[in-house]
């Protein structure tokens, strides 16, 4: 794939991510992507709505993926995310065996592939995946400062 069709199917992911924002969520949001180059799982951040500390955009969107392929292995399947994953999320995709993780911005608090620990490349990972850093960063980035910044205001109001 080239960077091109990378920010394409980033940009679908954002538009979840706005989503998720827009219905009191964390604005992550997350597309798997087979390797037909096809949408086969898509997701938002649902830990509010459903109650549910699982209902990562990630999990959301590996659980949608795994039961339109009517299998766990993802295996050719990329997946976009507007965040780094946190340790679950890495987990979760280790676990699938999604080839390739393509995610836009990362995040100093709770990254698990790349900021703060490196769950794929560590000795507890017996899949390796590639992973593409930085697709869409700004505007990612952005997005999530912005909601949080009109939570602050609202808390304080």
């Amino acid at each position: 794939m080239d960077f091109g069709l990378h920010q394409t199917w980033m940009q679908q992911a954002i538009s979840l991510a706005e989503q998720a924002g827009a219905a009191g969520e964390i604005p992550v949001g997350a597309i798997v992507v087979s390797a037909r180059n096809q949408v086969v799982g898509i997701g938002e951040n649902r830990k509010e709505r459903d109650r549910d500390p699982t209902a990562h955009a990630e999990i959301v969107a590996i659980r949608a993926a795994a039961k339109n392929l009517k299998d766990w292995h993802l295996n050719g399947c990329s997946l976009y995310v507007t965040l780094e994953p946190c340790p679950m999320c890495a987990g979760a995709i280790i676990q699938a065996r999604v080839s390739t993780l393509i995610y836009g911005a990362d995040d100093p608090k709770t990254g698990a592939i790349r900021t703060v620990t490196n769950l794929p490349d560590s000795p507890v990972s017996f899949h390796r995946l590639t992973v593409i850093a930085g697709i869409c960063e700004i505007s990612c980035q952005n997005l999530l400062q912005t909601w949080f910044q009109q939570l602050r205001n609202v808390e304080q109001s």
